[in-house]
C-alpha cells in the first residue's frame, strides 16, 4: 500500500509538470505593441556609428574626384611681400670716394595665373581613377550595411530565444521546487525514502544552475542588442516568416558572383589600379601650361612705383630623375597585380560563402526538424514513465530524468529555431541582398549619389552649390 500511495503521489506531480511545461509557451505570446524584427533592423540601420563612419569615408572619396577635377581648371594666386634693403656704395672717381646708402623699403603685389593645357592625360586619368575609387567605396558601404543588419538579426533572435529559455527554466524550477516539497512531505509520513528526497534536491540544484546560466546568456544578449540596435529591448515579437531564397545553391552562387558588394568593390579597385598605370606612364610626357602674371612694385620711401605683366606658354618634360619615374610605373603595375589577386580571392570567397550559407541553412532545418521529433518522443516517453511510475515499475529518479529530457528537448528547439532564422539571413548576406533596400525597411535610406552629385564639380564655398554642400554636411552631423 505504501508503494501505491507513493507512485500515485508522483503521478500527480508529473501530470502537473507536463501541463505547466506545455502552457509556458502559450503564456509567452507577444504583446500587441511588441517590437518586430523589421523594427530592430531599421533602428540598427539608423543608429550605427560604423555606417556613419563609412558614409563619411565615401564623402571623402567624393571630394577626391572634386580635387582631381580642379586640377584641370585655371589656378590663380595672389602674392604680396614687403622687402627692406640694406647696404652702402662707394664711388672711387674722386679722392676719398663718396659713400652713399642703399637702404630702401619695397612692396610688391601681384597675381599669378596658370592653366594646364596638356600633361599627357595625367589629370584626366586622375579624375577617372578617383571615380573608380568612389564606386569601390560605395560597394564597401553596402558590405558594411550587410554586416550591421546581420548582426542586428543575431542580436534580435538571441534576445528572443534566451528570454524563452529563461522562462522555460524558471517554470521548470518552480515545478521541481513543488516536487521537492511534496517529496519531503511524503518522507515525513514514510511514503518515500531519503533517497527520493535527495534525488529531488539534486534535480532542483541542477535546475537552479541551468537557470543561472540562461539568465547570464540573456543578459549578454541584451547588452549586444543595446549596442547594435541602439536601445534596450522591449517586448520582442516572434520572428516573421523566413525570407524568400533561391532554392538552387548554384543559382544563388551565380547571383552572388554578379552582384555581391565585396566582389564589385574588388572589380572597381582593379579598374582604378589599371588607370593608375596609365597615370604613371603619362608622367614621362611633356607638360604644357599657359602662365601669366601681373605685378605692382612700390618704393615706400621714394613713393615711386611700377607695374609689369607677363604672359606665355611653359613647356616642361622630365629627362632624367634617377629612375624614379620608371620605379613609379613598376610600382603601379605591382599594385594592379595585387588587386587582381585580391579579386580572384574575393570571387572564391564569395562563392564559398554562398555554399557554406546554404549548407548551414540545410543543417539548421534538419536540426529543427530533429528537435521537434525529439520533443514529440520525449513527451511520449515522459507520459509512459509517469504511467509506469503509478504501477510501481518506475522510480522517482526515472520520472525526473524523463522530465529533464523533455526540458532539454524544448530548450534545444528554441535554439534551433533562432539558428534557422540566422542561417536564412546569412544566405541573404552571402548573396549580397541583406540591405535596407532589399528588405524594404521602413527607414529613410542613405543615398550615396546625392553628395557626389553636389561635390563632383568642385564648387567653391561661396557658390550656391557650395553652400548647399555645407548645409548637407551640417545635417549629417550626429549629435
Amino acid at each position: 500500500m505504501a508503494v501505491n500511495r507513493k507512485t500515485r503521489g508522483a503521478a500527480r506531480i508529473v501530470r502537473k509538470a507536463a501541463f505547466s511545461i506545455g502552457v509556458v509557451f502559450a503564456l509567452a505570446g507577444p504583446a500587441a505593441q511588441a517590437e518586430t524584427l523589421a523594427d530592430a533592423l531599421a533602428s540598427a540601420y539608423q543608429n550605427s556609428g560604423l555606417l556613419d563612419q563609412n558614409r563619411a569615408l565615401l564623402r571623402a572619396a567624393d571630394e577626391d574626384v572634386a580635387g582631381a577635377v580642379a586640377a584641370l581648371r585655371p589656378i590663380l594666386n595672389f602674392t604680396a611681400n614687403v622687402t627692406r634693403n640694406f647696404g652702402t656704395s662707394r664711388s672711387t672717381g674722386n679722392v676719398g670716394g663718396i659713400v652713399s646708402g642703399l637702404d630702401s623699403t619695397q612692396a610688391d603685389m601681384g597675381l599669378v595665373a596658370s592653366l594646364l593645357l596638356y600633361d599627357g592625360g595625367a589629370a584626366s586619368l586622375d579624375v577617372e581613377a578617383a571615380k573608380e575609387t568612389v564606386l569601390a567605396t560605395r560597394q564597401r558601404l553596402v558590405s558594411v550595411e550587410q554586416q550591421i543588419l546581420l548582426r542586428a538579426v543575431v542580436a534580435y533572435l538571441s534576445v528572443y530565444a534566451n528570454r524563452d529559455a529563461v522562462q522555460l527554466r524558471q517554470n521548470n524550477l518552480r515545478l521541481l521546487s513543488e516536487e521537492l516539497r511534496a517529496a519531503q512531505d511524503r518522507f515525513e509520513v514514510g511514503e518515500v525514502t531519503r533517497t527520493d528526497v535527495a534525488q529531488a534536491e539534486a534535480s532542483l540544484a541542477q535546475a537552479r544552475s541551468g537557470l543561472a546560466t540562461a539568465q547570464g546568456d540573456l543578459q549578454q544578449a541584451i547588452e549586444e542588442y543595446q549596442n547594435v540596435i541602439g536601445r534596450q529591448p522591449g517586448q520582442i515579437a516572434p520572428p516573421p516568416q523566413l525570407p524568400r531564397l533561391e532554392g538552387d545553391v548554384e543559382a544563388a552562387r551565380a547571383l552572388a558572383v554578379r552582384t555581391h558588394p565585396d566582389l564589385q568593390e574588388a572589380q572597381h579597385r582593379v579598374a582604378a589600379s589599371e588607370i593608375n598605370i596609365q597615370r604613371a606612364e603619362s608622367a614621362l610626357k611633356p607638360t604644357i601650361s599657359a602662365v601669366g602674371s601681373l605685378g605692382i612694385t612700390d618704393d615706400l620711401e621714394s613713393r615711386d612705383y611700377s607695374n609689369s605683366g607677363t604672359i606665355g606658354i611653359e613647356l616642361s618634360q622630365p629627362i632624367y630623375r634617377g629612375g624614379a619615374l620608371s620605379s613609379t610605373i613598376r610600382r603601379a603595375i605591382a599594385a594592379r597585380d595585387a588587386e587582381l589577386g585580391n579579386l580572384y580571392e574575393v570571387r572564391k570567397t564569395v562563392s564559398q560563402d554562398v555554399g557554406n550559407a546554404y549548407a548551414a541553412l540545410a543543417a539548421r532545418r534538419a536540426s529543427l526538424s530533429a528537435s521537434e521529433e525529439r520533443i514529440r518522443a520525449a513527451r511520449i516517453a515522459f507520459r509512459g514513465v509517469r504511467e509506469e511510475a503509478t504501477l510501481g515499475a518506475r522510480t522517482t529518479l526515472d520520472v525526473l530524468d524523463a522530465e529533464q529530457e523533455l526540458l532539454d528537448a524544448e530548450t534545444a528547439r528554441i535554439s534551433d529555431e533562432a539558428n534557422l532564422y540566422i542561417a536564412a539571413y546569412g544566405v541573404l548576406d552571402a548573396t549580397g541582398r541583406l540591405t535596407a533596400q532589399n528588405l524594404n525597411l521602413g527607414v529613410q535610406q542613405y543615398d550615396p549619389t546625392a553628395y557626389y552629385d553636389l561635390a563632383k564639380d568642385a564648387p567653391t564655398t561661396t557658390s550656391e552649390q557650395g553652400r548647399q554642400l555645407d548645409r548637407v554636411l551640417r545635417s549629417l552631423q550626429r549629435n
